[in-house]
């Protein structure tokens, strides 16, 4: 197979930095309905690609001998059209795309600097394009040089350290907006990785607050209550929960509201987190009497003494992945002379020798060796074809 250019690598997307998050729903795709778009998606004109969309992004990264080649497919996939996506949309091509990709993974890009949510979501992303045949040795090796850059900055850097993140951030806004909010009755709408962070701040920074948890599979709500000693209810009992918290946390995947202004009939100070994108709460209740509600843009202006920390670091984590990126890059180069080193290997093989097989196979791959080392710096196929035949031939050393 061959080898990928980086030069024809790209990302092209929508995020925070240019868009508010009701815009960005408009070209989010969940997890649940990316099997299907996959499951469509041809192998023809893009062979390699992948699909971050989260909460402050929809990012679609691959190798295409052009950008709209993605972004179309994008957009065939959701609910915003290629001439609205192209006015608010960036791509970034080659080794800048590549940056891209590393500093995202790092936290570099984050709504919240350094959130480390996001490399489980590009794990999840990766995984979903690999089971349906889009990731290759290429991709592949580039995610994990990213992922492995990321790894080296929580063991060497404070980059990541403490506990601040989009689910810190809703629960450092619930103490601030109630006065006693120890006894206030919390509700929480969804049982994914955002909810289950959500429940662990709860559990650390508000310990005994009444938690009740609703999600649409029972399994998974019953799942994180157990596992935090928190309160479960079934979907069918959503209306009554909500009417009865002073907090709602909503964390869902679903593509149509399912907080809706019928399900308030007490009159009471409210606060609604919605952390989903595209909104979960009907834009309406936020004209209920009462109410205040919040969306993930508002959730992440948050200032903390450990994001300025973070800010600290961001000379350190940039080295690390300058690092990263130069060892994949070299990876890649070395991947597109493979051709030529095996032509070169299958000539020496064949050249008559009088030595017993395995000294020379060790003298074939020393000259192989030699010729690699060479093409890093130099890379001139037909003249390292006769330098290998030419060191192989030469006499050897009784040294």
């Amino acid at each position: 197979m061959i080898t990928p250019s980086i030069s024809s690598f790209y990302v092209t997307g929508v995020s925070y930095r240019k868009t508010d998050a009701t815009l960005r729903s408009r070209f989010a795709i969940s997890n649940n309905h990316l099997d299907s778009f996959f499951s469509n998606a041809s192998h023809d004109k893009v062979k390699e690609f992948f699909i971050l969309s989260t909460c402050n992004r929809t990012e679609i990264f691959g190798f295409a001998s052009h950008p709209d080649e993605l972004s179309s497919m994008l957009c065939l996939a959701t609910e915003g059209n290629v001439e609205e996506f192209n006015s608010i949309s960036y791509v970034k091509e080659g080794e800048e795309a590549l940056l891209h990709l590393f500093n995202v993974a790092a936290g570099l890009d984050s709504q919240i600097l350094g959130d480390y949510e996001i490399v489980g979501q590009i794990r999840k992303a990766v995984q979903i394009a690999k089971q349906h045949g889009f990731i290759d040795i290429t991709l592949s090796r580039m995610i994990n040089e990213a992922i492995g850059a990321t790894r080296s900055i929580r063991s060497n850097t404070g980059f990541s350290t403490g506990t601040v993140s989009v689910s810190f951030a809703a629960v450092q806004y619930l103490k601030n907006h109630f006065a006693d909010s120890l006894n206030k009755k919390i509700l929480l709408v969804g049982a994914g990785k955002i909810s289950r962070n959500t429940c662990k701040n709860i559990q650390d920074y508000l310990p005994g607050t009444s938690i009740t948890i609703v999600n649409r599979t029972f399994d998974k709500a019953f799942s994180i209550a157990s596992a935090f000693g928190f309160r479960y209810i079934k979907m069918e009992q959503l209306a009554e929960a909500v009417n009865d918290a002073d907090a709602i946390l909503v964390a869902t995947g679903s593509e149509e509201p399912i907080i809706i202004p019928e399900f308030f009939t007490r009159i009471a100070n409210r606060l609604i987190i919605d952390f989903s994108i595209p909104y979960n709460v009907a834009p309406e209740v936020a004209n209920i009497d009462g109410v205040t509600l919040i969306g993930i843009d508002e959730l992440s202006r948050i200032k903390d003494a450990t994001l300025m920390k973070r800010a600290s670091e961001i000379p350190r984590v940039k080295a690390i992945v300058a690092e990263h990126m130069d060892e994949f890059i070299q990876w890649h180069d070395m991947r597109k002379h493979v051709p030529l080193l095996r032509a070169v290997k299958s000539k020496l093989g064949s050249i008559p020798a009088d030595e017993t097989e395995d000294l020379l196979k060790e003298r074939i791959q020393k000259v192989i060796n030699g010729v690699a080392i060479k093409m890093r710096t130099h890379y001139h196929p037909g003249c390292h074809y006769i330098e290998a035949i030419n060191d192989f031939m030469s006499p050897v050393s009784d040294s």
